[in-house]
């Protein structure tokens, strides 16, 4: 059975860190490129970042370049989302989807994860 899961999201105070990881099973990650999403509450999902099949291409939304960081380890079939700096306005449900090219527009992505939700508040 295919799966993506993602997991690190929580409650965490303006400034702090989290990173998100996008597991998968059922399949290998090794030639997937892979994005990171998100989506608040009456907002349409916006396409945060995404990393090529061998890592070798990354590309962020201008609202997170310098605080967030994508990276993977095809060996433990996994993609990071290192969020630092965090701001009240990165609070969303963050999904992680396997894409057909590395881009921020969803209608390249084919499969995609449940989400885990970011909240930054004092």
């Amino acid at each position: 059975q295919l799966q993506l899961v993602e997991s690190g999201g929580g409650l965490v105070q303006p400034g702090g860190s989290l990173r998100l990881t996008c597991a998968a099973s059922g399949f290998t990650l090794d030639y997937a490129n892979i994005g990171w999403f998100r989506q608040a509450p009456g907002k349409e999902r916006e396409g945060v970042s995404c990393i090529s099949s061998r890592g070798g291409y990354t590309n962020y939304a201008d609202s997170v370049k310098g605080r967030f960081t994508i990276s993977r380890d095809n060996a433990k079939n996994t993609v990071y989302l290192q969020m630092s700096s965090l701001k009240p306005e990165d609070t969303a449900l963050y999904y992680c989807a396997v894409g057909r090219l590395c881009g921020l527009g969803s209608n390249v992505y084919w499969y995609w994860g449940q989400g885990t939700q970011v909240t930054v508040s004092s």
